[in-house]
């Protein structure tokens, strides 16, 4: 599988699931998990794979925990990971997204999650399987994919910087303030996450042609450096999947998002 793969599809996994170098890794609901996932499945939860430090949410996890969970899962730098939820891909996109940030780049989300795996036939369990041995895999963190608030600060004026917001229309125009401001990085483009979901099959990616479409209008370019952010860099780690899948090279992820930003004395807001 080529480096640059972003999502499986079920067919594809399917194929692959009996190869060695396969994990497996839910980021459902624990309640979900216990009911139904992908055999083989490793259960995951959100909080493990982010770092809280109030009121900023959704920070990096630090390296030697993320590493003992690696570790934890069996994974080596062989290791395809292929991750997946059951809401379009949010988790498993901030998943994939973090092992990118920390130099794993072998992992990929299975378009449209456990949605389209149920629903066309593919089969379920309800068995946890066994943990296995511990690879002692250690990881650190880089420098790339990753935005921070004094790198945005000193381009809010740069006009090859385009701030892609993937939160709800009411959060970017401030009607609903989830920090200590409300509103927008100034100059951001709203791009609502779920925009790229097609809800008719199963929560996939839509076509690329039909995104590209959206973007171009939006003049969201692949000439730009792009920096996705939400209000802890969950939903909008999807978006930098979806964009990082349409050939864009330059896109960031901004961790803690808007809850760094907008509860932040000296930041700008619109």
């Amino acid at each position: 599988m080529s480096q640059t793969k972003y999502f499986i599809e079920p067919e594809e996994l399917e194929a692959l699931k009996n190869n060695e170098n396969i994990v497996i890794v839910d980021l459902c609901k624990a309640k979900q998990y216990a009911q139904a996932h992908i055999p083989g499945a490793h259960f995951v939860p959100y909080t493990d794979i982010i770092k809280i430090e109030k009121p900023i949410m959704g920070l990096l996890p630090d390296n030697e925990n993320f590493s003992v969970l690696l570790s934890s899962l069996g994974i080596t730098n062989k290791s395809l990971i292929v991750a997946y939820d059951d809401e379009g891909g949010g988790c498993a996109a901030r998943f994939v997204w973090t092992l990118h940030v920390f130099g794993h780049e072998t992992a990929v989300v299975l378009n449209g999650g456990l949605h389209s795996w149920a629903n066309e036939g593919h089969e379920l369990s309800n068995a946890t399987p066994d943990s296995p041995e511990a690879s002692h895999y250690t990881l650190k963190k880089t420098h790339h994919h990753t935005a921070t608030r004094a790198f945005i600060q000193t381009h809010l004026d740069d006009e090859n910087v385009t701030f892609l917001d993937a939160r709800s229309l009411a959060e970017f125009t401030g009607e609903k303030k989830l920090a200590e401001k409300a509103g927008h990085i100034p100059g951001a483009i709203h791009y609502e996450w779920t925009e790229s979901m097609d809800k008719n099959n199963n929560l996939r990616r839509l076509p690329a042609e039909d995104i590209q479409q959206r973007l171009d209008e939006l003049g969201i370019n692949k000439d730009k450096e792009v920096i996705c952010y939400c209000q802890s860099h969950h939903r909008s780690a999807y978006s930098w999947l979806v964009l990082k899948s349409l050939g864009y090279e330059n896109v960031l992820g901004y961790p803690g998002s808007w809850s760094d930003w907008g509860n932040h004395p000296d930041s700008a807001v619109e």
